[in-house]
């Protein structure tokens, strides 16, 4: 049966993650906890983990150590589509949209997984980003690189998550583009936990309750965004 409304958000806790590909350490000891329906930002230079830790969460790759817990509830060996079912949604680096499905296709073949295909939940997402109705069927193959970011976002909103993970959303977006997905994340707070992976630091400090700065695989700097120093992000950040 389809949940008539969306559930509310989730808080998220990491605690002591490990990970490693071969004998290469990639994450180490990695800490952190998301509020529910908070935003938090994970910052950091190409290589730092981000992305890792995101496929980390999600259960695509699994961890050497440590724990994830959603809602207080350990979900560190539950497989990813479990995960899914529980709420976590991504939207990865790449997009990975089905090219060959029109945007109306991409979008019902999410809800429906999520057994939302008559819940209204599409319409939802839709309506956060009105430009993907003029591109109805056309297929996301044949789309801007910005158009399938919407597609992408609307697409994991579709399940109705309960915590939305982000790579890189502004990466190779055009202004007006990285100014609508700003609105639509702002207009989750307190509806739908973010964890956000971003290097354009203004971009997600203007939208983070917190942040989480990797370097290396480590966590080295943390707080509140009032707190944050920008010198010392700014460090750990620049290319």
């Amino acid at each position: 049966m389809s949940t008539p409304h969306p559930p509310p958000p989730a808080g998220l806790a990491v605690s002591g993650l490990d990970q490693h590909y071969g004998s290469a350490q990639v994450l180490r000891g990695v800490d952190l906890a998301v509020a529910p329906g908070a935003c938090l930002a994970v910052l950091g230079r190409n290589g730092a983990g981000k992305t890792t830790l995101l496929r980390c969460l999600t259960g695509l790759i699994p961890t050497t150590r440590g724990s994830v817990a959603l809602d207080g509830t350990d979900i560190t060996r539950m497989a990813s589509d479990r995960r899914a079912r529980a709420g976590l949604a991504i939207v990865p680096q790449g997009r990975e949209i089905f090219g060959d499905l029109s945007v109306a296709e991409n979008l019902r073949v999410a809800a429906r997984a999520h057994g939302l295909d008559r819940s209204g939940a599409v319409d939802e997402a839709v309506a956060l980003f009105p430009a993907l109705r003029e591109l109805w069927h056309r297929p996301g193959g044949n789309l801007s690189g910005g158009q399938q970011q919407q597609l992408a976002i609307a697409r994991a909103l579709a399940t109705r998550p309960r915590i939305l993970l982000l790579d890189e959303p502004t990466e190779g977006i055009q202004p007006s583009i990285v100014s609508a997905i700003e609105g639509v994340i702002a207009g989750l707070q307190g509806r739908i936990t973010v964890v956000l992976v971003e290097q354009y630091l203004a971009f997600a400090i203007r939208l983070a309750d917190a942040f989480v700065v990797l370097s290396r695989g480590a966590v080295v700097e943390q707080g509140l965004r009032q707190d944050l120093n920008h010198d010392a992000v700014s460090r750990h950040i620049a290319v």
